[in-house]
Protein backbone atom coordinates (compact mmCIF):
# COMPACT_ATOMS: atom_id res chain seq x y z
CA UNK A 1 0.00 0.00 0.00
CA UNK A 2 1.50 3.44 -0.58
CA UNK A 3 0.85 7.31 0.30
CA UNK A 4 1.03 10.24 -1.91
CA UNK A 5 4.21 9.90 -4.19
CA UNK A 6 5.18 5.79 -3.97
CA UNK A 7 5.60 6.51 -0.21
CA UNK A 8 5.44 3.54 1.55
CA UNK A 9 2.77 3.10 4.70
CA UNK A 10 5.51 0.52 5.97
CA UNK A 11 7.79 2.63 6.53
CA UNK A 12 9.70 2.74 9.78
CA UNK A 13 8.90 5.41 12.19
CA UNK A 14 13.17 6.96 12.04
CA UNK A 15 12.80 6.58 7.88
CA UNK A 16 9.40 8.42 7.49
CA UNK A 17 11.03 11.09 10.30
CA UNK A 18 14.17 10.87 7.82
CA UNK A 19 12.05 11.39 4.65
CA UNK A 20 10.39 14.51 6.58
CA UNK A 21 13.54 15.85 7.14
CA UNK A 22 14.79 16.02 3.80
CA UNK A 23 11.83 17.59 2.08
CA UNK A 24 9.26 14.75 2.09
CA UNK A 25 6.39 17.01 3.95
CA UNK A 26 4.03 13.82 2.90
CA UNK A 27 5.86 11.15 4.74
CA UNK A 28 4.54 12.98 8.01
CA UNK A 29 1.41 11.60 7.43
CA UNK A 30 2.17 8.43 8.10
CA UNK A 31 3.26 9.39 11.56
CA UNK A 32 0.08 11.14 12.41
CA UNK A 33 -2.41 8.21 10.63
CA UNK A 34 0.90 5.54 13.17
CA UNK A 35 -0.03 7.63 16.11
CA UNK A 36 -3.03 9.80 16.07
CA UNK A 37 -5.40 6.99 17.50
CA UNK A 38 -2.86 6.28 20.74
CA UNK A 39 -2.68 10.25 21.28
CA UNK A 40 -5.79 11.29 20.97
CA UNK A 41 -6.75 8.13 23.29
CA UNK A 42 -4.19 9.38 25.71
CA UNK A 43 -5.35 13.39 25.60
CA UNK A 44 -9.03 12.45 25.55
CA UNK A 45 -8.62 10.43 29.17
CA UNK A 46 -6.33 13.66 30.17
CA UNK A 47 -8.58 16.27 29.01
CA UNK A 48 -11.64 14.22 29.93
CA UNK A 49 -13.36 16.08 26.71
CA UNK A 50 -12.93 15.19 23.28
CA UNK A 51 -13.13 18.66 21.65
CA UNK A 52 -10.14 19.56 23.98
CA UNK A 53 -8.31 16.24 23.33
CA UNK A 54 -8.65 16.60 19.73
CA UNK A 55 -7.30 20.20 20.10
CA UNK A 56 -4.22 18.95 22.10
CA UNK A 57 -3.29 16.25 19.04
CA UNK A 58 -3.81 18.66 16.64
CA UNK A 59 -1.49 20.90 18.79
CA UNK A 60 0.97 18.13 19.43
CA UNK A 61 1.07 17.23 15.90
CA UNK A 62 1.93 21.14 14.74
CA UNK A 63 4.51 21.30 17.11
CA UNK A 64 6.46 17.68 16.25
CA UNK A 65 6.41 18.58 12.26
CA UNK A 66 8.21 21.96 13.38
CA UNK A 67 10.57 20.99 15.97
CA UNK A 68 11.01 17.56 13.73
CA UNK A 69 14.49 18.63 12.83
CA UNK A 70 14.98 18.33 17.32
CA UNK A 71 14.06 14.44 17.61
CA UNK A 72 15.85 11.59 17.72
CA UNK A 73 14.57 9.94 14.75
CA UNK A 74 14.76 6.48 16.84
CA UNK A 75 12.77 7.39 19.47
CA UNK A 76 9.92 9.62 17.61
CA UNK A 77 7.22 8.40 19.48
CA UNK A 78 8.41 8.91 22.85
CA UNK A 79 9.46 12.38 21.98
CA UNK A 80 5.58 12.78 20.48
CA UNK A 81 3.98 11.62 23.23
CA UNK A 82 6.31 13.78 25.17
CA UNK A 83 4.90 16.31 23.16
CA UNK A 84 0.89 15.26 23.90
CA UNK A 85 1.83 14.69 27.62
CA UNK A 86 3.20 18.66 27.95
CA UNK A 87 0.17 20.09 25.61
CA UNK A 88 -2.43 18.55 28.00
CA UNK A 89 -0.56 19.66 31.34
CA UNK A 90 -0.62 22.89 29.62
CA UNK A 91 -4.28 22.83 28.09
CA UNK A 92 -5.74 21.78 31.89
CA UNK A 93 -4.07 24.26 33.40
CA UNK A 94 -5.32 26.76 31.14
CA UNK A 95 -8.64 25.61 31.36
CA UNK A 96 -8.44 25.49 35.51
CA UNK A 97 -7.82 29.28 35.16
CA UNK A 98 -10.39 29.55 32.72
CA UNK A 99 -13.09 27.48 35.09
CA UNK A 100 -12.05 29.65 38.15
CA UNK A 101 -13.49 32.55 36.02
CA UNK A 102 -16.71 30.85 35.13
CA UNK A 103 -19.38 29.06 37.56
CA UNK A 104 -20.67 25.85 36.70
CA UNK A 105 -23.58 24.24 38.40
CA UNK A 106 -22.81 20.97 38.08
CA UNK A 107 -26.19 19.98 39.81
CA UNK A 108 -27.70 21.77 37.14
CA UNK A 109 -25.98 19.70 34.56
CA UNK A 110 -27.05 16.72 36.28
CA UNK A 111 -30.48 17.50 36.51
CA UNK A 112 -30.88 18.95 32.92
CA UNK A 113 -29.87 15.17 31.29
CA UNK A 114 -32.51 13.16 29.69
CA UNK A 115 -33.07 9.50 29.69
CA UNK A 116 -31.49 6.54 31.11
CA UNK A 117 -27.94 5.35 30.66
CA UNK A 118 -26.77 1.90 30.47
CA UNK A 119 -25.04 0.07 33.27
CA UNK A 120 -21.99 -0.29 30.59
CA UNK A 121 -21.95 3.40 29.73
CA UNK A 122 -22.80 4.34 33.23
CA UNK A 123 -19.49 2.66 34.74
CA UNK A 124 -17.53 4.01 32.33
CA UNK A 125 -18.67 7.36 33.06
CA UNK A 126 -17.80 6.51 36.89
CA UNK A 127 -14.34 5.31 35.80
CA UNK A 128 -13.95 8.75 33.82
CA UNK A 129 -14.69 10.39 37.12
CA UNK A 130 -12.60 8.85 39.05
CA UNK A 131 -9.88 9.31 36.69
CA UNK A 132 -10.54 13.56 36.97
CA UNK A 133 -10.32 13.14 40.70
CA UNK A 134 -6.62 12.01 40.56
CA UNK A 135 -3.50 14.45 40.54
CA UNK A 136 -2.73 15.23 36.84
CA UNK A 137 0.83 13.17 37.47
CA UNK A 138 -0.95 10.14 38.90
CA UNK A 139 -3.42 10.42 36.00
CA UNK A 140 -0.78 10.31 33.62
CA UNK A 141 0.88 7.62 34.78
CA UNK A 142 -1.39 5.70 34.69
CA UNK A 143 -2.75 5.60 31.68
CA UNK A 144 0.73 5.26 30.63
CA UNK A 145 0.95 2.36 31.98
CA UNK A 146 -2.37 0.48 31.86
CA UNK A 147 -4.30 2.52 28.84
CA UNK A 148 -1.18 2.87 26.56
CA UNK A 149 0.50 -0.26 28.20
CA UNK A 150 4.23 1.59 28.27
CA UNK A 151 6.65 0.15 30.42
CA UNK A 152 8.04 2.30 32.68
CA UNK A 153 10.98 3.06 30.61
CA UNK A 154 9.38 4.23 28.16
CA UNK A 155 6.98 6.11 30.85
CA UNK A 156 10.37 7.69 31.83
CA UNK A 157 11.18 8.74 28.37
CA UNK A 158 7.82 10.32 27.70
CA UNK A 159 7.66 12.27 30.98
CA UNK A 160 10.96 13.00 32.20
CA UNK A 161 10.35 11.31 35.83
CA UNK A 162 12.48 8.65 36.74
CA UNK A 163 10.86 5.16 36.77
CA UNK A 164 10.48 4.47 40.44
CA UNK A 165 8.50 7.91 40.80
CA UNK A 166 6.74 6.65 38.13
CA UNK A 167 5.89 3.04 39.48
CA UNK A 168 4.93 5.15 42.95
CA UNK A 169 2.66 7.33 40.71
CA UNK A 170 0.96 4.08 39.21
CA UNK A 171 0.84 2.57 42.81
CA UNK A 172 -0.89 5.49 43.80
CA UNK A 173 -3.26 5.74 41.20
CA UNK A 174 -4.51 2.58 41.56
CA UNK A 175 -5.12 3.00 45.55
CA UNK A 176 -6.69 6.40 44.92
CA UNK A 177 -9.10 4.85 41.63
CA UNK A 178 -10.16 1.43 44.21
CA UNK A 179 -11.29 3.90 47.17
CA UNK A 180 -13.20 5.89 44.38
CA UNK A 181 -14.58 2.81 42.55
CA UNK A 182 -15.39 0.95 45.68
CA UNK A 183 -17.38 4.20 46.96
CA UNK A 184 -19.97 4.07 43.52
CA UNK A 185 -20.38 0.24 44.20
CA UNK A 186 -21.78 0.60 47.33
Amino acid sequence: MTLGEGLSVGLTDAEAVRRVLAGDAQAFAILVTRYRPRCGRFAAQMMGSAEDAEEVVQEAFLRAYRALPSCDPERFGAWLFRIVANRCRTARMRRARRDRLVLVDDDALRGASVGHTEDRAAWREEISRALAQLPDEQREAFLLKHVEDLSYEEMAQITGAGVSALKMRVKRACDRLRVLLSEVVK
